[in-house]
């Protein structure tokens, strides 16, 4: 596991999570747009830590398109243990 990856994806992913929740808290004109982009994010990153998990600092470095492609979809179920289900 490339945990220097994985922490960098983690931390911004807590930092979004943490920046989202202070202001839906905090703003009543909050809206769903603003947390669409900040959820489409927050997704990324993890989605980013989890896929990019195995990869090597130099491909992380250079992320090229396909890598930046693959590593931001969602997870298989099977992967995450949700079910057997591949979608």
């Amino acid at each position: 596991m490339n945990r220097v990856a994985v922490l960098f994806h983690l931390r911004e992913a807590k930092e979004e999570l943490d920046r989202t929740i202070a202001e839906i808290a905090n703003d009543s004109t909050y809206d769903f747009e603003v947390f669409q982009i900040a959820m489409s994010h927050l997704y990324h990153h993890l989605n980013t830590a989890w896929n990019g998990r195995d990869a090597s600092a130099e491909q992380h470095r250079e992320c090229a398109q396909s890598d930046f492609d693959a590593w931001r979809k969602f997870p298989r179920n099977a992967d995450r243990l949700l079910d057997d289900d591949d979608t």
